[in-house]
């Protein structure tokens, strides 16, 4: 893995700070990163303290600055206000990597001039503890170089893919940006359906939350399809086929998820 350098983080809130993490765990040097954040906070003393540069503001960075790399980590209802004074960094040698949902790379165009080497990223919310997956589309401006230093970038904290189509980024904001709340909600329904049964509610928490996570471990591990794995653990006539007919029958959970994801995408396309 090669890390761009030098590299420009326009804001450092979560998934900033966990990127940032990231990359310095993956030997990227302090003094190649600036930041631009203008909220303190202990997170940003501790990068300070290991040799990250911060600014205020853009106009508080160094004239001389030639960063290869400016990633944009800001919420996206701010982006066409905090966005355009970047567009002094545009040329062959500076690609543009943006994390902010629902912002479209011709949006970044219209912020940064048709020139712009554009990467739109749909991240998800586990890169902050290592497990993310991030999917990538670039524009034609984009060399291969560029595109296998933003991969790396994001490989930093997860698993990466790419898509050619832009389109597609609503389908994987649907299931992979939006997923983790379906997981999170499912750990919720199991709880309240072992209250239900009579487990008192602390418990039935930590038996949800340990099967959900440790599951997820299991299929992150495993060679085999999720599929398989569910076979595996179903035996015919048993317990868990008993639910499965419920959760697998026409109405169940295959269809609600196809209904929902169908609708984030939907939602996601109205916001670009």
């Amino acid at each position: 893995m090669s890390l761009p350098a030098p590299l420009l983080l326009v804001g450092c809130g979560k998934m900033g700070s966990a990127l940032l993490d990231g990359w310095l765990d993956q030997g990227m040097a302090p003094g190649d990163v600036t930041v631009v954040e203008p909220a303190a906070g202990p997170h940003l003393d501790a990068f300070a303290a290991r040799g990250v540069a911060r600014a205020d503001t853009v106009d508080g960075l160094p004239p001389d600055l030639a960063p290869a790399v400016v990633v944009f980590a800001v919420k996206p209802q701010v982006m066409a206000e905090v966005a355009p004074p970047y567009a002094r960094f545009v040329g062959p040698e500076t690609v543009f990597l943006s994390i902010a949902a629902g912002q479209t790379i011709a949006a970044f165009e219209g912020y940064l001039g048709a020139g712009a080497a554009i990467v739109r990223a749909m991240p998800n919310t586990p890169a902050a503890v290592g497990h993310g997956i991030t999917v990538l589309c670039a524009n034609p401006h984009v060399s291969a170089g560029q595109r296998d230093g933003c991969a790396d970038l994001m490989a930093a904290v997860g698993d990466v893919a790419w898509v050619d189509d832009e389109g597609l980024i609503d389908a994987v904001t649907a299931v992979s940006g939006s997923g983790p709340a379906y997981v999170f909600l499912l750990v919720e329904a199991m709880t309240a359906a072992g209250e239900a049964e009579g487990l008192a509610p602390e418990l039935a928490m930590q038996l949800a939350r340990a099967t959900v996570a440790g599951s997820g471990e299991l299929l992150r591990r495993s060679e085999d399809t999720a599929a398989t794995l569910r076979q595996n653990v179903t035996s015919r006539g048993g317990t868990t086929a008993a639910a499965l007919d419920v959760l697998m029958a026409d109405d169940g959970l295959g269809a609600l998820m196809r209904r929902a994801v169908a609708a984030a995408a939907r939602r996601s396309r109205e916001l670009a």
